[in-house]
């Protein structure tokens, strides 16, 4: 193996020397470079970061970068000592943060706005699998959650040896799906390269996906994370506040509270907005939440969709059609949704609606995603669709609506 370049008192030098020391050992898990500066941050604007793993390519130890974009992923698979090389130019040049985590340590080297380095290192409790044999280039696709991380086993996802129990591959596939779909609207919204990043998921139930996000935020460098579950039930608050104690997480609670009446303190205290399975007008209770915060990011996985259709049995020339119960429920969750993606499309966000992984307390896969802009539109065209849109469906009251309205966030 290529040696670096050593030296006692460049942080730079240190952090490269950990590195190869760590690859020699069979002890290096992965490295993530953020925040890109210089060449990097002019050539590749939408550049967030580069993530690193090992690889064997054709038998042989690789590395492989994936260089990931605001909208896309580019994907470098190289030899190990060609591999060292181009990490040397992008530790020096390209990023302002670098953490590298091996089986026995959490390293991270950090560059000042004035190029000052530092590093620091940190004893990880939990043992990674130093001897692990590194990933094939033909494996199965990349998760973002790593399959032994010590909450999936807290929570009963996977077993003591980290495998997926079988009754929950269903909820492990979601939780991957999810973090994926975070992590690309993280990388598109004002959060990119926040220092700070405030999250409250409403309707957590058990935690599964709070734990995950944490976890995923957890493992960015340089972020300062606090992720709030606010649940209903009691025994599901205690309960995952119980597996966070035992997991000695920080950044992250469970607390009882309804989406209707919770308040998230001062002004700007949230940045990510989450409410999957909220039924009904909860679902609009919680994107106005959302955007009386300010949050840059609003996720929501309807559920139900009750308001809207006793006003669609109005006459309309529609009528023969939505006569039939399963036409009419589809009807009124397309509007539902549709009108909402539009209010938020209205309120400054760039918005998507799609099928996501159904979840376990609904048959329902639809989720909405909106991104705050860095400059809102004029909302006068979108507003003047949702008058037509409603005046065609004989749609009197849409409570997303009434709840901005009276806000005056909308006239």
């Amino acid at each position: 193996m290529t040696h670096l370049r050593r030296s006692e008192t460049d942080p730079l030098d240190r952090f490269l020397a950990l590195l190869a020391q760590s690859l020699e050992a069979g002890a290096f898990v992965k490295l993530v470079l953020a925040k890109p500066r210089g060449v990097h941050a002019n050539a590749d604007a939408d550049l967030v970061r580069v993530s690193v793993r090992r690889i064997a390519l054709k038998g042989q130890p690789s590395l492989s970068f994936v260089y990931s974009h605001s909208t896309r992923d580019v994907t470098k698979n190289l030899p190990l000592a060609d591999a060292l090389g181009l990490l040397n130019e992008l530790l020096g040049t390209g990023f302002s943060h670098a953490h590298l985590l091996t089986a026995t340590e959490d390293i991270q080297l950090l560059t000042s706005k004035k190029g000052k380095r530092s590093l620091s290192r940190t004893a990880v409790a939990h043992a990674e699998t130093a001897e692990a044999p590194p990933d094939t280039h033909d494996r199965a696709k990349q998760r973002l959650i790593a399959q032994d991380r010590p909450f999936l086993t807290a929570l009963g996802v996977t077993d003591a040896q980290h495998q997926v129990v079988p009754a929950m591959s269903r909820k492990w596939k979601q939780i991957n799906k999810f973090v994926e779909v975070f992590s690309h609207a993280l990388a598109a919204s004002p959060l990119a390269q926040a220092e700070r990043i405030r999250v409250v998921d409403f309707g957590s139930g058990k935690g599964y996906l709070t734990f995950a996000v944490h976890d995923h935020l957890s493992q960015l460098p340089g972020r300062q994370v606090q992720v709030t579950g606010v649940e209903l039930r009691p025994d599901m608050v205690s309960l995952c506040n119980a597996a966070v104690a035992r997991l000695g997480l920080r950044g992250l609670a469970f607390e009882q509270g309804d989406v209707r009446t919770y308040v998230p303190g001062a002004p700007g205290a949230l940045d990510v907005m989450i409410a999957l399975h909220a039924c009904d007008t909860a679902t609009d209770h919680a994107i106005h939440l959302g955007l009386r915060a300010g949050a840059a990011i609003i996720l929501c996985s309807p559920c139900c969709h009750k308001e809207l259709r006793p006003q669609l049995l109005s006459p309309h020339p529609l009528r023969p059609i939505l006569q039939h119960g399963v036409h009419l429920g589809q009807q009124a969750e397309m509007l539902t949704d549709g009108l909402r993606a539009m209010l938020l499309d209205a309120c400054g966000y760039e918005t998507q609606v799609f099928e996501f992984v159904s979840l376990e307390h609904t048959q329902k896969n639809k989720m909405i995603l909106a991104v705050k802009r860095a400059q809102p539109g004029p909302a006068d065209a979108v507003l003047a669709q949702i008058r037509e849109v409603k005046g065609f469906y004989g749609i009197r009251d849409q409570c997303l609506e009434t709840l901005l309205r009276a806000d005056g966030m909308m006239v």
